[in-house]
């Protein structure tokens, strides 16, 4: 008999094992884990566990849309948002609204208000498995924003939807009053995640002990989402707000070794949260098709309309789609003629009289609000959605974590429960197969262009050229002196100049020939270097003749050298 202990370590196992395979077979991992979860569902003498779903909701939801938001590129977020909160609201309200229609029709013992329940359930898609699919297909980045931030705020609006249908579903509930719990749940969610994330980032700035700034990170997902869930607010809006906030002013409150932390310990569990809730999906099916047996419904009958409730979701999805892409196509035209007149403005007599005045802080602010939004329009012009992209953005619509998790907080008294659960995974489970394996062809088929790997390189040393001189301009600035007051020696300045513009090169030649090349070749010597030293340490170890706290200190200096050499491969 397989203890639950076991069961759960047999589940990481298998985790770990299907995303490390997965990529080699040229798949997203959820595909292979929810079979997979049926299969070892099946197995005799596996324990029936009871998931309540307030666990997911509580506890696992939380610290993936955190992880997702943490990473998340804010710039590209920003200049999506559009698109995004299109996708993420509109098009979930409108699909639940239309499935708890069709569901109503279908199965007229369904309450109208339980069936619009349903549709909040399945209207979320769930960006894992499309977004993993993108970017190992090389998907334009502008989709995979999209993909990513729809996925990340769609949530909040399904479980908002899901609560207000639910308490229609007992009593009366108008229109106005969804609209005004909507509302206030965004709002306060916002305000919660934001105080959260503030907070969170101050005191992990002011502390220096690396385990406390983790432990700190690790609490701040249920630190936002709890609070908003007390207040009747949207929890998960609020975890991935406190998680954008975070993300952003990593880059300035933390350190280099936090942000290495940081990104190393939410990758892991977003990847183990991500995909064991897939493996439990398919873990949780059998169960759920005996209980539909037990009491006397059609299993059938739930998977038939599960399949058209995937097809119904498809169309919503491309009717929402289409408009959408037409509005976008619109902007991008709009996005030129802003950029011609901004050039001509920035290059007239007008313009030059309402600068600030030169080195002002003033100055350096309008300069730079006015190169970002020129950058912005610069981007939707070149980086337009066509129908392409629009196309793929349609097939992408796969359900997953909260389906799971909301279908089965419908509450017991719903007619049809056990069936309307089922209809549920069959959508998650269908739309998570059905569109994960053919995603690939349809992106070969419609041949769409990922980034432009010549102009990525370009850009990439031309912000490396940047910072560098950022970097020199500082140092030689005649008033920069040493802690005593006294000038820096010129020579020792040269010195860490040549030394970081031959880092520079190196980085330059490595992206070009990444084997051969001299950068390249040094990067190599030097790893084998550390590596014997490495050996050497081991057999120090081995030998006794030095003592624990040395041992201790020098591998320190040794594994810190490896990271680095490890991450971005140009020393030497």
């Amino acid at each position: 008999m397989i203890t639950i202990a076991g069961l759960l370590v047999i589940a990481a196992i298998l985790v770990i094992g299907v995303s490390w395979i997965a990529p080699r077979l040229r798949v997203a991992a959820p595909i292979l884990l929810v079979p997979i979860g049926v299969v070892v569902g099946l197995v005799p003498g596996v324990p029936v566990i009871e998931i309540e779903p307030e666990l997911i909701l509580a506890i696992v939801l939380p610290p993936i849309l955190y992880a997702a938001a943490v990473n998340v590129p804010i710039t590209d977020f920003r200049r999506n948002l559009r698109s995004i909160t299109g996708l993420s609201v509109g098009l979930v309200v409108l699909s639940a609204i239309a499935i708890g229609f069709l569901v109503h029709a279908l199965l007229p013992a369904v309450p109208l208000a339980a069936a619009i329940a349903l549709g909040a359930v399945v209207s979320p898609p769930d960006a894992v498995a499309a977004t993993s699919i993108g970017k190992r297909l090389g998907l334009p980045s502008r989709l995979v924003t999209v993909l990513e931030g729809e996925g990340l705020v769609n949530d909040a609006t399904a479980l908002v939807l899901l609560r207000s249908a639910i308490a229609a579903i007992g009593g009366t509930v108008t229109l106005l009053d969804v609209a005004a719990d909507f509302v206030f749940a965004v709002v306060v969610a916002i305000a919660v995640g934001a105080i959260v994330g503030l907070v969170s980032v101050w005191a992990r700035s002011r502390i220096s002990q690396p385990t406390l700034t983790t432990a700190i990170s690790f609490v701040v997902p249920f630190a936002a989402f709890l609070p908003a869930e007390a207040l009747h607010a949207s929890g998960v809006l609020a975890v991935v707000v406190a998680g954008i906030i975070t993300g952003v002013k990593s880059t300035r409150h933390f350190s280099a070794q936090d942000r290495i932390s940081e990104r190393m310990n939410w990758r892991t569990i977003q990847l183990l949260l991500e995909n064991g809730v897939f493996l439990v999906m398919g873990y949780q099916l059998p169960q759920i098709i005996a209980e539909v047996e037990h009491e006397h419904l059609s299993v059938w009958g739930a998977v038939g309309i599960g399949l058209l409730l995937v097809l119904g979701l498809l169309v919503v999805r491309g009717a929402f789609i289409v408009p959408m892409v037409l509005s976008l196509r619109r902007e991008q035209r709009k996005a030129q003629r802003h950029i011609d007149r901004v050039d001509a403005f920035l290059a007239s007599p007008r313009a030059e009289s309402m600068r600030p005045p030169a080195g002002s802080t003033s100055r350096r602010s309008w300069e730079r609000i006015m190169r970002r939004r020129r950058n912005d329009w610069q981007a939707l012009a070149s980086d337009g959605l066509g129908w392409r992209g629009g196309a793929v953005l349609t097939w992408a619509g796969m359900r997953g974590v909260v389906t799971l998790a909301a279908a089965q907080s419908l509450p017991a008294d719903v007619p049809l429960r056990a069936q309307l659960v089922l209809i549920a995974f069959t959508v998650a489970a269908v739309s998570l197969v059905g569109y994960g394996t053919s995603l690939p062809l349809v992106i070969r088929l419609l041949r769409i262009d990922g980034a432009d790997e010549r102009a990525a390189t370009t850009e990439l040393f031309s912000l490396v050229d940047e910072i560098v001189a950022a970097g020199a301009t500082r140092l030689r600035n005649p008033a920069l002196t040493r802690a005593d007051g006294e000038p820096f020696d010129p020579e020792v300045v040269e010195e860490i100049l040549r030394n970081r513009a031959r880092l520079a090169n190196n980085y330059r030649e490595l992206a070009t020939d990444p084997i051969g090349g001299r950068a390249a070749q040094s990067a190599a010597l030097y790893r084998l270097m550390l590596e014997a030293e490495q050996a050497a340490l081991v057999d120090a170890r081995a030998s006794g003749a030095y003592s624990a706290e040395t041992l201790e200190r020098t591998q320190s200096v040794i594994d810190t050298d490896l990271a680095r050499a490890a991450q971005d491969g140009t020393l030497g």
